[in-house]
């Protein structure tokens, strides 16, 4: 009984993304069909056949998973501990140094290698 339960709820899901992939293609050719009407009711369009295609692929399976994850997400997001404006600017002045160090023996290397080149070139 479960796999017809999945392969309605499957056929169902098909039927959804293809009305999803419809609004989608609407909003497309809709917005190039009618370029020469005002900007503002372009965008209100797409715009609405946005959301209605969203709401109906939440509806889907892989739509509530994405829901779910979404939400989970924030969950996590809420439990980092960010750093304070100390901590940040310390990391962010030893990065540049660093950087720095690096960049200078990289050319150093380079004008090394360079001269090295040229006394062999002649």
């Amino acid at each position: 009984m479960e796999s017809k339960a999945n392969q309605t709820s499957g056929r169902m899901d098909t039927l959804k993304w293809l009305v999803v992939f419809i609004l989608v293609t609407v909003a497309v050719v809709g917005n190039t069909y009618y370029s020469a009407e005002s900007l503002l009711y372009r965008v209100l369009a797409v715009v609405a056949l946005a959301i209605v295609a969203g709401v109906i692929a939440l509806q889907t399976s892989k739509g509530k998973r994405f829901a779910q994850l979404l939400k989970e997400a924030r969950v996590e997001i809420r439990k980092v501990v960010w750093p304070t404006r100390q901590e940040l600017t310390q990391t962010t002045l030893i990065v540049i140094v660093f950087v720095l160090v690096v960049a200078l023996l990289l050319w150093g290397m380079d004008s090394l290698i360079s001269w090295g080149v040229s006394g062999i070139i002649g």
